[in-house]
């Protein structure tokens, strides 16, 4: 089994995770700023304000994509580093700064892939509404043409928004993520609006002259806890409002039966929403084992749900587990792909897969190694998993991991280590791990 010809092999990060530098240069305020202030909500008590100090450090960290031997660079653009209060006057110095990044991806002969919007509203936007408002959408399509019109020329792929499944539940229904709101049924709206706002940031990267564009959604298998109705009925609400929720509005132009009615869309919306996409990022990390309500846990990923949920979780204990608790189920990223290439057919984008990756935390030896097993077993069988997708008919273009470096593990701070790169958040210095090396050495056999 191998990979397609031109198969783009990348690295992903994201702006709030790596930059730090929050308060220069004129970059406004975001969510997570505002987040991390608040006591007790992030584990460890620590902000993005330094992270990796990126943004000081980005030929550093160019020039350990280069040795790796990566295609492409997935990263992020902080809206309010660009726009600080959302909209209005441009920060040149801001948007300079990524202007140096993908100049120095492109001498690097490693192509940009920025994405739009990973999680880091401006906190202006937000005390006007935040995505609970839908003018907000049209503030980020504005966003998206200030930016394109200053990098386009250099990027040949464009991610609009990641994972508004999370922001979604996360940031407005569980108020674990920045902005820190609660109420489940009252965050419905905000799943309309970022991808109302996905559909008219597309229209204007289409208007600069566009030509690949994707959005980055998480997916995962969901597993019905038993053969009862209940459990089977339970996991099928579960997967749509996990997997399918987002997905077929994206794909389809429609939400689902009965959903419609439960979101704030108007006339227009859906095939704003809809329109073609030249790939689907999809980012896999293991499945969800759920049944029906009282059955099992109201616990899932470590993230505790209201009581009074249609459905519950059980930890999948029967595989290893990553030192984020997370089950490794490298099978699952082909079940889920195949799952999406049977319900979409011809509809389907091609797909990249833009997060894959695990959190351990192996320690540097004397002579400075880290020996990181358990992460390159990871990633072979992962990429195995991948190539079997691939041989059963899904056109998979590129794979991006996560993560080029450790980094803000946002609500965890910095307690997980998803790095091929260790960083060490005192010195700032990095670190190859095995993993680095091994990666390097997987590009180099399948190009």
């Amino acid at each position: 089994m191998s990979y397609p010809d031109g198969f783009l092999w990348g690295v992903s990060t994201a702006a709030y995770q790596i930059e730090g530098a929050v308060d220069e240069d004129g970059r406004g305020r975001s969510v997570w700023d505002t987040f991390c202030e608040q006591p007790g909500v992030i584990a460890d008590g620590s902000s993005g304000a330094v992270a990796c100090d990126h943004y000081h450090r980005y030929a550093e960290d160019v020039a350990l994509m280069r040795e790796l031997g990566v295609g492409g660079y997935r990263f992020s653009i902080a809206w309010p580093r660009v726009l600080p209060t959302g909209s209005g006057a441009v920060n040149a110095a801001g948007l300079d700064f990524y202007d140096r990044l993908v100049d120095e991806l492109c001498a690097a002969g490693i192509a940009p892939v920025p994405t739009l919007f990973h999680w880091d509203t401006p906190q202006a936007v937000e005390d006007e509404g935040g995505w609970l408002a839908r003018d907000t959408a049209h503030r980020f399509a504005e966003y998206a043409a200030v930016v394109a019109d200053r990098l386009g020329d250099r990027v040949p792929h464009w991610i609009t928004i990641n994972e508004p499944r999370e922001v979604t539940m996360l940031g407005y229904g569980l108020g674990v993520h920045a902005p820190g709101r609660t109420g489940l049924f009252e965050a419905l709206p905000v799943a309309h609006h970022l991808l109302l706002g996905h559909g008219l940031a597309v229209q204007s990267l289409r208007a600069t002259g566009a030509r690949s564009i994707g959005v980055a959604a998480s997916h995962n298998p969901t597993w019905s806890a038993g053969e009862s109705t209940a459990d089977r009925e339970a996991a099928e609400l579960f997967d749509h409002l996990n997997n399918w929720l987002f997905a077929d509005a994206l794909v389809r132009g429609d939400y689902g039966e009965g959903w419609n009615e439960l979101l704030p869309v108007q006339d227009g919306d859906m095939s704003i929403i809809s329109q073609p996409l030249d790939w689907y990022g999809v980012n896999y990390y293991n499945p969800t084992r759920v049944g029906a309500p009282g059955s099992g846990s109201s616990e899932v990923d470590g993230v505790s749900t209201p009581d009074g949920l249609p459905f519950s979780f059980t930890p999948i204990t029967d595989v290893p587990q990553t030192d984020f608790g997370w089950p490794v189920v490298p099978e699952g990223l082909t079940q889920i792909l195949m799952t999406m290439r049977h319900r979409y057919g011809e509809a389907m984008p091609p797909v990249m897969i833009t997060e894959n990756g695990c959190s351990y935390d192996d320690p540097i030896a004397a002579d400075g190694r880290i020996a990181d097993e358990r992460r390159i077993d990871y990633l072979d069988s992962h990429l195995t998993a991948l190539r079997e997708a691939i041989c059963q008919g899904v056109d998979v273009r590129g794979y991006f991991t996560w993560s080029l470096l450790d980094n803000f593990e946002w609500a965890e701070g910095f307690r997980q280590r998803f790095g091929l790169v260790h960083v060490d958040y005192d010195t700032l210095a990095r670190t190859r791990r095995d993993s680095f090396h091994w990666f390097a050495e997987h590009i180099r056999a399948h190009q």
